[in-house]
């Protein structure tokens, strides 16, 4: 019997901010060969199957400059660069809700959110009395999900749930309780958006854990499960590596340096 494929989708990475740092500001483990290593921050969208799906909200010019970050655009004017409206969203993926992953999630108002339980029980349970937990949380973005909670339009996910056919959330956890990547079928195989799951290409490869964390060894464990996810290790994408502008090309020509195709064969 023929089995049917899942439509393919489209995957596109937005980048919006960016911020300059050096590999010791990044990893828990120091590297004595410091040097230079920026960090991009994006936000993704996944099209197919008549459906549009954006992971992540990222952040605010306000908050860029609360946290001294090079903000570029705001992630919906990104996204309606290559023709997704951010008011006709109708399923926002949130991996993770830290600050910079969940700040404009006001500009979405039509879209069911997508969260794994484990992640509301930890923005609002007893680690936050840690600021060092604290820090990468903002009060008003969590607060904003309890409104969407209120709203009807909060989805908990349990670990694994798929989406639509051949788009599927997979709990990681490791940089926080509750993270969760994305797993979906695309022209050129199983491709999966770590987001914060590994910040950098080196974080999974070393293995070098990123300095933000929860857990050590769920994250550890985490870049395992990316990589049996995924179709192989270039099939997996982390979440601020400036590298992933350079592996894939522009979904445009007027989106060079803004938004790349990520189902498109890496350039490099």
């Amino acid at each position: 019997m023929a089995t049917t494929l899942p439509p393919e989708y489209e995957v596109y990475a937005v980048r919006y901010a960016r911020r300059d740092a050096n590999k010791n500001d990044h990893l828990i483990f120091k590297d004595p060969h410091d040097g230079p290593m920026p960090m991009d921050y994006f936000v993704w969208a996944i099209i197919g199957g008549g459906r549009t799906f954006v992971l992540d909200a990222g952040f605010t010019a306000e908050e860029a400059a609360k946290r001294e970050r090079e903000f570029i655009r705001l992630p919906a004017d990104g996204l309606r660069m290559i023709g997704v409206e951010a008011e006709r969203v109708e399923d926002l993926i949130v991996s993770h809700l830290h600050y910079d992953h969940i700040g404009t999630w006001d500009q979405f108002p039509r879209a069911r959110f997508h969260l794994q339980d484990s992640e509301m029980r930890y923005a609002t349970g007893r680690q936050m009395n840690q600021k060092l937990l604290r820090h990468s949380f903002n009060f008003a973005d969590i607060e904003g999900m309890i409104r969407v909670l209120y709203d009807d339009r909060l989805s908990f996910v349990d670990g694994t749930a798929e989406l639509a056919p051949g788009l599927s959330v997979h709990h990681i956890g490791g940089h926080t309780v509750g993270l969760q990547s994305v797993r979906v079928w695309t022209r050129r195989g199983w491709l999966v958006l770590a987001s914060d799951a590994s910040h950098y290409y080196l974080n999974m490869e070393g293995p070098a854990p990123y300095r933000t964390v929860n857990s050590v060894g769920d994250m550890l464990e985490g870049y395992r499960l990316l990589y049996r996810l995924a179709d192989s290790p270039r099939h997996v994408i982390p979440g601020h590596d400036p590298l992933v502008m350079r592996r894939y090309p522009a979904a445009s020509k007027e989106t060079e340096g803004i938004a790349v195709r990520l189902d498109a064969e890496p350039l490099e």
